[in-house]
């Protein structure tokens, strides 16, 4: 593994792992009234778009944050749909 994957996959891990605390924080309380709808809507769509390119480019570091962070994005939108 060369350099440039490691830094991309510490960057995925970061940004990934930042949000970790406010989907847990969401599913646990399923208070999202700090989270504007719009931005959760466009977030999560730009998130699916970096996964597909992720895939496309083929970037594993790109595709896997984005993926998971997919997962912790449609969690916390899902919560502000239906609890709002």
């Amino acid at each position: 593994m060369n350099t440039v994957t490691i830094i991309g996959y510490l960057a995925a891990f970061g940004t990934t792992v930042s949000f970790l605390p406010q989907a847990v924080k969401t599913i646990r309380t399923k208070d999202t009234s700090g989270i504007s709808l719009p931005m959760y809507c466009f977030f999560t769509a730009g998130t699916l778009l970096w996964l597909i390119y992720g895939l496309m480019a083929p970037s594993l570091p790109v595709a896997v944050a984005n993926a998971i962070t997919l997962i912790f994005a449609s969690a916390i939108l899902t919560y502000k749909i239906k609890y709002k």
